[in-house]
């Protein structure tokens, strides 16, 4: 069992950033393959970014791709999201997911692949 703590949400203003963080809590893991989601007001959840265990393999949603970077630091047991250029239309509760499926065999927009998720953290932008 994984148990996910995301944080470093808030408001920020159009072209601003913010960093989230993922961190496993108590005695977990996160020694796994990690993603981010996103779900905006009315809408459904959507994927934003995923990594490997290792770290060296990352892929990212088309609306991001350059803005957004993840990244993870396995020593301290936390994944990243760096979020850059941002946009009224990031606003969203920002989740965390992790899996026990392997990089090569996931298919990594797909949330029910995804068996350990975060509260989520709000980030607002302002234009």
């Amino acid at each position: 069992q994984v148990q996910l703590e995301e944080s470093g949400g808030g408001l920020v203003q159009a072209g601003g950033s913010l960093r989230l963080s993922c961190a496993a809590s108590g005695r977990t893991s996160l020694n796994s393959v990690t993603a981010w989601f996103r779900q905006a007001p009315g809408k459904e959840r959507e994927f934003v970014a995923v990594i490997s265990r290792s770290g060296s393999a990352t892929d990212y949603a088309n609306s991001v791709k350059g803005r957004f970077t993840i990244s993870r630091d396995n020593a301290k047991n936390a994944v990243y999201l760096q979020m850059n250029s941002l946009k009224p239309e990031d606003t969203a509760v920002y989740y965390c997911a992790a899996t026990t499926v392997e990089w090569y065999a996931l298919p990594k927009a797909t949330q029910n692949r995804y068996q350990f998720w975060g509260q989520g953290t709000q980030v607002t932008v302002s234009s």
